[in-house]
């Protein structure tokens, strides 16, 4: 019993020891964090320095818009609401810099060929379907869609949306715009290969935030979380019995996949539920297989769902 003891002691320190080892490696990673507030410098001009402001930043500033565009938005009382706001949770770029700087260092350091991008941040009028846009050598942050879950301005929002308009999103955020980079779009459109994309995709998070909480990684609370923990068995017995996993019924992304106030199993315990429980699934499948694997993280990326499901010998545990 002692030596069993010793064992599991030494393989825990190997284990911490390894782990310390690629996070030390990682931190060595020089990493140049480019900030533009396009929102402030907005929020501060004046009608006089719309012209600067155009040749400082002409991907904001379509042609076919007449600058009395421009000018109304400035006199606009809720955008300059909107920007005092955004000011308030953001008034420097410190806290985007302290989740921006470590991300980029983890996507370097499994996929070398990444180069850091300039980061601009607007406001989006809370265009929530598109806080986080990576174009080229661009990374646009909407920063009016990170005031916080229970600010005035998501009131009309719905819940399940408005709870992920928080600071803390902003990093899982931007690991997902650089994942759908990375992951090769699947062949087939049945439920296991939506499932195990976004299982990677999930899978990339993991390792590109290693502190963040799994629950915030896919957007649940914490009790959404548990429930989906506590419910592994029981939901895959579902999708198996019903033989939904290789079904390509239009359907099953709206019950499953997107976002949505709860899965739909038909069930008393969808309002129990969290949505997005096909993605959860998808994530232990991606898990089991990269720990049964000896596969790179980048081949990973173009493995294909036959390969993953097979290899991965997923089972949860009773």
């Amino acid at each position: 019993m002692k030596y069993t003891a010793v064992l599991f002691l030494f393989f825990i320190m190997v284990c911490c020891s390894d782990k310390s080892a690629v996070e030390k490696e990682i931190e060595r990673i020089p990493m140049d964090v480019r900030i533009e507030r396009f929102d402030k410098e907005f929020a501060s001009a004046s009608v006089e320095d719309l012209p600067r402001l155009k040749k400082k930043f002409p991907a904001f500033f379509p042609e076919q818009f007449h600058d009395s565009i421009w000018v109304g938005r400035m006199r606009d009382t809720l955008q300059q609401q909107l920007n005092r706001e955004v000011l308030k949770v953001f008034p420097d770029n410190e806290k985007i810099e302290a989740v921006l700087y470590p991300l980029f260092q983890h996507i370097a350091y499994y996929f070398p060929e990444f180069e850091e991008p300039v980061t601009v941040t607007v406001t989006s009028d809370v265009d929530y379907q598109n806080k986080v846009i990576v174009a080229d050598s661009l990374l646009v942050i909407g920063l009016d869609t990170y005031l916080g879950s229970e600010h005035e301005f998501y009131e009309g929002i719905k819940r399940y949306v408005a709870k992920n308009l928080k600071p803390s999103q902003l990093g899982p955020d931007v690991a997902e715009a650089y994942a759908r980079q990375l992951i090769a779009i699947p062949r087939q459109r049945n439920l296991l290969s939506q499932m195990i994309y976004y299982g990677k995709e999930l899978y990339l998070k993991d390792i590109w935030l290693p502190e963040i909480p799994d629950a915030e990684k896919i957007g649940y609370s914490e009790e959404e979380m548990a429930w989906a923990l506590e419910n592994e068995e029981e939901i895959w017995r579902y999708f198996i019995e019903n033989e939904l996993l290789f079904s390509s019924d239009p359907k099953l992304p709206g019950r499953f996949i997107n976002a949505a106030p709860f899965s739909k199993f038909y069930l008393e315990i969808d309002n129990e539920s969290p949505g997005m429980i096909g993605r959860f699934i998808g994530w232990q499948i991606v898990r089991a297989y990269m720990e049964r694997n000896d596969v790179t993280v980048p081949q990973l990326m173009i493995k294909t769902t036959e390969e993953i499901y097979t290899n991965s010998k997923y089972k949860p545990e009773r």
